[in-house]
Parts: structure tokens; sequence; C-alpha cells
């Protein structure tokens, strides 16, 4: 049962990698133009992490997670989960750019990595738990 368990939350972990990658890589490089061209590199981050997290919904719930309940209440949490990370990521540039001077670029590289391991655990215990999590059940 447990090396069900653990074999299922390896690939869960990899497919949410793989969503993260594609998603984070495409919306950097991005971010790097935009502050590049003179945008503003909180509001850039907000204006894709907006974004970014929109189209993560459906690739984590689908792909990731298979998960089967209903997209209101999962939604919700999605939301809530990345409100706060979100709140993590702009306070993360608040502090190490704005106040200690660190270049916005490796600390919002370093940012997406901090976040991104948050949301998963968040994503799998909480937003689209497993049917039966916590009770033994094999699903």
């Amino acid at each position: 049962m447990r090396n069900f368990a653990a074999r299922k939350s390896v690939g869960q972990l990899a497919r949410y990698g793989l969503v993260g990658i594609a998603s984070n890589i495409s919306g950097y490089l991005v971010y790097l133009l935009l502050t590049y061209l003179g945008g503003d590199p909180k509001v850039t981050m907000t204006m894709l992490y907006i974004i970014g997290a929109s189209i993560g919904y459906y690739g984590n719930r689908q792909w990731t997670f298979a998960h089967k309940g209903t997209m209101l209440k999962s939604g919700a949490k999605y939301f809530i989960a990345h409100l706060i990370g979100y709140l993590i990521n702009l306070s993360t540039l608040l502090i190490f750019v704005d106040k200690l001077g660190y270049p916005h670029q490796w600390i919002q590289a370093a940012a997406i990595m901090i976040v991104a391991g948050f949301l998963f655990m968040v994503f799998k215990y909480y937003v689209f738990p497993s049917v039966g999590y916590g009770t033994g059940m094999r699903k």
C-alpha cells in the first residue's frame, strides 16, 4: 500500500514538474522580455502569474492529479492556494529586490522554485486530494 502511494506521488510530482517547466520557462522568458522592455518587475510578475495559474489549473486538475471532484470546489481552493503563492512571490520580490537590492531576474527565478514546491504540496493534499486520502483506501 505504501509502495503504491509512493509511486503515485512520484508520478504526480513528475507530471507536475512537466506542467510547471513548460509554463514557468515560457512565463519566465516573457517576464525577462517585458522587464527588459521597461515593464515593472512586480506588475509583470502579477500579470504573468494570473495567466500561468489559469492555464495551470486545467493541466494540474486533469493530468497531474486526475481530480474527479467538482470544478467549483477545486477552483475555489486553487484560487486560495495561488493567492498565497502570489503573496509569497510578491513578498520575495519586495524584500530581496526592493529592500536588499538583489537583481530581480535572479530573485524571480528563485521565487518560481519556492512557490512551485509550496503549490505542489497544497495541490496534492488540499486542492486536488485523492479520494479516500487519509482513510487507507487505494485510488
